[in-house]
């Protein structure tokens, strides 16, 4: 006959062995998908939130970065399918590359559609991000939390763009997007669409007059006054990012470290959005500074100047609101307070 002390034994074993059974199912790595380098403010998020968990996991869950679009072979556009087929098991992702499979997701590519950085903050947290996440979450992705790359601010090679007749006739590189060019092309630009390798060959060759990115997320990383005398900060487009993961493998993580994971999703969000927004907010102009010194010319356009150019996209809103969806669209109008 089984003592009580033997019993007590069995039953402390069993419950010591729960988390190693639990656990049993893991991986030795987890694969992150992220299209940027590894030094730029974007891919530094994706490498904050696999230290994080690694470090928060005790080691548990260790999530390698595949930075520079190194799992989709440059293909970033691939990157959504990628992730719900399995390929990935996390990325930390822009809304831009996922938009053509997500069309909701171009909320977020609406010009002038969010006028500062709060307004941002207050549609991902909220009714419009929960149907946001909700969305993605049917497709068999979850979001477990939101960074940012920035306000995508013009550069061109050219002249200042103060005005829709300073960038009538410009041939700006975009991304491959189908919103991006119907914006350009409504404000009189040239758009074309290229990758960034193919880019900086054609602003070399004065092919291409201009291009659109965040200052600090990408502009000042990548040097662009190698190739640009000209940056105009017009806040035309908002670039938020999202930590996400593969369903199949988010549900073969314990409840214990489901909740570790998303909360280092929040916290590297929130850290990596302080650095993609420092020195582009008065009094802290410093990424405006560092542009002046570096030789550019910085512009920054009054609300009344953007509105001159947010008066000619009408025919983007016609055309995208009902692929969006005008519930998201009015949900997020009323996020923000308008």
């Amino acid at each position: 006959m089984m003592t009580a002390l033997k019993k007590w034994t069995i039953a402390v074993v069993c419950l010591l062995m729960l988390p190693a059974l639990s656990e049993a199912g893991y991986k030795k790595e987890y694969k992150l998908s992220c299209v940027v380098g590894p030094k730029m403010p974007w891919g530094e998020g994706a490498t904050l939130f696999a230290d994080l968990v690694r470090e928060r996991t005790e080691g548990r869950v260790n999530i390698k970065v595949y930075t520079a679009g190194s799992l989709m072979a440059g293909k970033q556009t691939n990157e959504f399918l990628l992730l719900k087929r399995g390929v990935a098991d996390f990325a930390f992702a822009s809304p831009i590359n996922w938009s053509s499979t997500l069309k909701p997701l171009n909320l977020f590519n609406l010009p002038f559609f969010f006028e500062d950085y709060a307004a941002l903050d207050k549609v991902t947290a909220g009714e419009a991000g929960k149907a946001i996440e909700a969305m993605i979450a049917k497709k068999g992705v979850t979001v477990l939390g939101w960074g940012e790359n920035g306000y995508r601010e013009i550069t061109n090679s050219k002249r200042a763009i103060k005005t829709p007749a300073d960038l009538k006739g410009l041939k700006v590189r975009v991304v491959g997007t189908p919103i991006f060019i119907d914006i350009m092309k409504s404000m009189g630009a040239n758009p074309v669409n290229m990758n960034w390798g193919e880019a900086k060959i054609a602003f070399q060759q004065g092919v291409v007059d201009a291009q659109e990115n965040p200052a600090v997320g990408i502009e000042i990383p990548l040097k662009i006054w190698q190739f640009h005398n000209h940056v105009s900060f017009w806040g035309y487009v908002i670039d938020p990012l999202m930590f996400t993961v593969n369903q199949k493998t988010w549900k073969k993580f314990s409840e214990k470290d489901r909740v570790i994971i998303r909360q280092a999703a929040v916290d590297a969000g929130r850290m990596q959005k302080a650095v993609v927004r420092k020195g582009l907010v008065a009094p802290d102009l410093s990424a405006h500074e560092l542009m002046r010194e570096n030789g550019m010319e910085v512009t920054v356009l009054s609300s009344e100047e953007k509105t001159a150019f947010r008066s000619l996209t009408e025919p983007v809103y016609k055309k995208w609101v009902p692929r969006i969806g005008e519930e998201l669209v009015e949900k997020a109008k009323a996020d923000m307070g308008n």
